[in-house]
């Protein structure tokens, strides 16, 4: 849990000036006042517990630094933070939707991208992973994308590097978690090729851009979808997204289902 010695008013003004919106609007979408929102910004009134939910899910606070407020307010946090294993019915699903999506590869992550659970076609790329890469925790970005992991097998990495940083940033600007301030400078420091290499894309794989991996069986071609909880009430489960790759023409398609015979 983050612990702050900031005032719930500094809190409430960074998110609303990170969301890019005015008191104004923010006050009418909350309904009170844009005085009192100023108030409460500038120290002159301290908001209640029901006030600080409205702001926070007006302004999309994610439940982490939905505690901080609280906390900075001098209220108890709210929400709590189980383990992962703790998760019960929510774990269980997690492990369905990974589980089902064999023999595609599928992944669960916290918001700091450290790996939380995967399916067996998964674990068949990380297996692999020096000592340094391999965790715990195993950071799936770093592990992908650091010249001693998954990297030299992307034939695309000058792309999928740049995707990637593009993800994370956006993802930082919603989360303001510092780890991914941290795990950003990092993946911005990885080499990369100058030019990428040129893709030889078909029909099927013009709707997105693919993560070209090469393999000891033969190259794969893998699109992605995330899938993340909806109406999440604990922090862990508000940070879990699953990450699942399909792939993106036939060849991949046949090469996966051929592996997965392969290994039973």
């Amino acid at each position: 849990m983050t612990v702050t010695t900031e005032p719930v008013g500094t809190l409430v003004r960074r998110w609303r000036e990170r969301r890019r919106r005015s008191q104004l609007d923010v006050a009418i979408a909350a309904e009170l006042s844009t005085r009192h929102l100023s108030y409460i910004e500038t120290g002159r009134s301290r908001p209640s517990r029901t006030m600080i939910e409205r702001l926070c899910e007006e302004l999309e606070v994610p439940l982490r630094e939905r505690n901080t407020l609280h906390l900075a307010a001098g209220f108890a946090p709210p929400h709590a933070e189980r383990p992962f294993d703790d998760l019960g019915q929510a774990r269980s699903a997690v492990r369905a939707v990974l589980a089902g999506h064999e023999p595609n590869p599928a992944l669960a992550i916290n918001v700091r991208w450290e790996l939380l659970d995967a399916n067996q076609a998964m674990r068949a790329f990380l297996g692999e992973l020096p000592d340094h890469l391999a965790g715990p925790p195993l950071n799936v970005l770093r592990a992908t994308l650091h010249p001693d992991g998954l990297a030299p097998r992307i034939r695309n990495l000058a792309e999928w590097h740049a995707q990637v940083l593009r993800r994370v940033r956006r993802q930082l600007e919603r989360t303001a978690d510092p780890g991914l301030a941290e795990l950003y400078d990092e993946l911005a420091g990885y080499p990369v090729p100058d030019q990428p290499t040129p893709a030889e894309p078909g029909p099927e794989v013009d709707l997105v851009l693919p993560l070209r991996m090469i393999t000891d069986h033969g190259e794969l071609a893998l699109l992605y979808a995330t899938t993340v909880f909806g109406s999440p009430r604990d922090v862990t489960l508000d940070e879990i997204a699953i990450e699942t790759f399909f792939p993106a023409d036939r060849a991949t398609a046949d090469l996966l289902a051929a592996l997965s015979r392969a290994t039973g």
